[in-house]
Formats: structure tokens, sequence, C-alpha cells
């Protein structure tokens, strides 16, 4: 059977008039979510904002300590992504899995306060909280995509993407603020990283609603493991899967990105954090109008557009261009380069398999680019100690555009199964 013959998510019902409006509202299920991940994002990007410089210039790491570290950062979950998924398929109860995932996230705050300066302990907590990470993302997902017709999941995602980039705005600010009010005192972010992650959960608990499979057919029977390994065995699936493993190869992490900003204008360390904030400022601003834009021109187009965006990024670390134009072109287009890829990717995946294994399935591709994302971290790191960041930079660029060369052909059955908007 291919996995494109798959029935119709379930969906919210339709306020009144939603249809005969060309721009359709998101569901309530998805602002909820949205909302979740907003306050999360907060927590988890004031950690992120000090993390580089923490490590690397608190504790001296080397670049290609640093690369190991900021991989385990995001793929060394990569299997518990897939149980995550599956266990949420097959028992139904995405909503409850993705609370163990907020869960797990906001004690790993805590947890940064007793590694202190213990590298594998400050390890230990990362790869906990990437665990929370990974078992929380592909519920989530999944509930927007049971929650959203098929032909509104890059709105769907492009709002959600928005409020979470808020969250990634708002972040470094807050870390800004506590360093400002208590000098800089680490373990005080960690704390107040904690108690909004904390709320995080408690909003989940009380707002979010469990999205039921679709009616008929085989709803009512469990998920096998045979049913989720034959996502492997279908063509269609498995493009999906490489070509997302393939451009996870291009990212090399925010870490290496704002460093490299750093070193090259000499930022000051106190001003470090707000780096993040320009690259979510962006992604605030044009994840939803991408989102829209996808349903409209097609996702792949959007998903192209968005890792040219990261390529020249590259690019213009390693160029000529210097002062406050390199700071707000860089950050601009990472901006430009998460906005058009993060959600509409998901977006992309989304038809690609039943409603009834679309955590598994959405867990899946997310894998493929931890994993893929993990050994980049990594050989940049290694990179760029042996030859120089501008070099490996370079380097990096080239990879961005030899990968998406690649991947497009891959996404192109994708493509064509999804549905777009007309404008009315």
């Amino acid at each position: 059977m291919y996995l494109s013959t798959v029935s119709r998510p379930v969906t919210d019902p339709p306020a009144p008039g939603r249809a005969r409006r060309g721009l359709a509202l998101v569901g309530g299920n998805v602002v909820a979510l949205g909302t979740v991940s907003l306050i999360t994002d907060v927590s988890a990007e004031m950690v992120t904002a000090v993390l580089p410089l923490y490590l690397v210039l608190g504790l001296h790491l080397s670049p290609l300590a640093f690369g190991v570290l900021d991989g385990l950062y995001a793929g060394t979950t990569a299997l518990l992504r897939i149980i995550g998924g599956f266990a949420a398929d097959r028992f139904r109860r995405r909503k409850l899995v993705a609370g163990l995932g907020y869960t797990l996230s906001a004690v790993a705050k805590l947890g940064l306060l007793l590694a202190g300066r213990s590298v594998p302990a400050i390890g230990a907590v990362i790869a906990v909280d990437r665990l929370g990470k990974g078992v929380r993302s592909a519920p989530r997902d999944a509930l927007i995509t049971l929650s959203t017709p098929p032909e509104a999941l890059g709105r769907a995602f492009g709002v959600h993407r928005a409020m979470d980039s808020l969250g990634a705005f708002l972040g470094p600010l807050v870390a800004l603020a506590v360093l400002l009010a208590v000098g800089q005192s680490y373990d005080a972010v960690f704390v107040a990283s904690f108690c909004v992650a904390a709320l995080a959960v408690v909003v989940l608990v009380l707002f979010v609603r469990e999205r039921p499979d679709p009616p008929g057919g085989t709803g009512d029977a469990r998920v096998s493991v045979r049913e989720a390994c034959g996502l492997l065995r279908d063509r269609s699936a498995r493009r999906l899967l490489l070509a997302a493993a393939l451009l996870g190869l291009a990212t090399v992490g925010d870490g290496f990105v704002y460093l490299l900003l750093q070193q090259r204008e000499d930022v000051a360390l106190r001003w470090f954090p707000l780096l993040a904030v320009g690259t979510s400022l962006a992604y605030l601003l044009l994840a939803a109008p991408l989102g829209a834009l996808a349903d409209r021109i097609g996702r792949l187009p959007v998903v192209v557009g968005g890792y040219a965006a990261l390529a020249l990024t590259y690019l213009l670390l390693a160029g000529p261009v210097a002062g406050w134009p390199l700071l707000a072109l860089t950050l601009t287009l990472y901006g430009v380069f998460y906005a058009a890829t993060d959600g509409v990717l998901v977006a992309l995946a989304g038809p690609v398999v039943p409603a009834r294994l679309r955590t598994t399935g959405i867990a899946l591709v997310q894998t493929g680019q931890a994993l893929a994302y993990l050994l980049s971290s990594v050989l940049f790191g290694a990179a760029w100690q042996a030859w120089g960041p501008q070099t490996a930079i370079r380097l990096a660029a080239v990879a961005a555009l030899g990968v998406l060369a690649v991947s497009v052909p891959l996404l192109l059955p994708a493509s064509r199964l999804v549905p777009r908007r007309t404008a009315r």
C-alpha cells in the first residue's frame, strides 16, 4: 500500500464562515501547543544563549570538544525520538508522551546546577534535556497535523513556529536581564530557566487536548511494531528520511555561528546573548508568512529557499563583509533559514505517512536530522580545530549547497502529495 493513499486527518470543527475566508485561522489546539512551545523556548534559549560562553570561555573547551557537546545537544536522543513516537501512536497518548518530554527538559535545567564544572556531568545533563526534546517533538507535531486539514498544515506549523520563535526571541533577553541583575551568575540563569519550563508543563496539562485517530478502517487496532517498521519499506518514506538526513548535514549549529560572529566582530561577552535575539526576531516575523506561502506555492520551494539562505549565511561569515552589515545580514538570513525549513519540512512530511503512524513517521524524519546534525557538529568542530574557523565555514557552505542539490529530487514526490490552497 502506498503511503499517499491515507485518510484525511481529524480536524478541529471550523468556525462559522472560516471556509469562506481565504486566510483560514488555525485551531485552538495549535494555539495551545504554540503557547507551550513559546514558554518552553523562553526557558531553553535562556540556557542556549549562555552555554557557548560557559563552555568555551568559562570551561575552556576546544572547538572539537564543543562540537561534540553541541552535537550531543541535538543528536544523541535520536533513537528515543522513534521510541517516543511509536509509544504515542500505539497507546494514542500523544499529549502524555509530549508532557513527559517537557517535564524531563525542565528537570534538566536544575541538573546544570549539580553538574558544576564537570564536563562529563554537563554532557549527561544535556543528554537528559535533549531526551526530553526528542520525546516531545514528534507527539507535539503529530497533534498539530491531526488538528489541521492537510492543505493548511503550512499555516498551522508557521503559526506554531512563530510562537515558538517568540519564546526564542524572549529567552536570551530574559537571560541577559538575569545576568545584569545578579552579575555573571550562570546558576541564576539555570534556576530561572527551570521555573519557566515548569510553567510550560502546567499550560500543556490544562489547555492542550488529545486528538483521536481518524475513524474507520483499522483505526481501533493498536499500532504494531511490524506496522511501524513498514514505514521503512515504503519508497516515499525512505526518500523523505534520506533527504532529511542529508539536510541535517548542512547545519553546523547555532553555537558555532554565534561564536564566529563574536570572534570576527569582537562582540562584548555581556551582549553575546543578543546574537540569538537577532535570529529569533527574523524567525518570529517570517515563520507564519512563509508557512502560508508554502501552502500556496508548494512547500518544497520554501524549504529550498531556506537552505539557500543557510549557505549564504556561511559564505557571509567567511567573506569580506564586516561590522553592522555582517551582523544584520547574517542574523536575518539565519532567521530566514529557520522560518523556511523548521515547520515547513514537517508539514511536507505529514501527508506522506498515515495518520495512525503520524507520530512515528515524524519521529523518523527528526531522527534522521538529529543523527546527521550530531555528525555535522563533530566534523565542523574538528575542521575548525585543524584548519581554522574560516576554512571550516567555507567547507560548510559548499556542503550545504551540495546536499541541497541532492535532496531536492528526493523531496519532489512528497511535495506532489500536498494539496495547495488557492487564492479566493
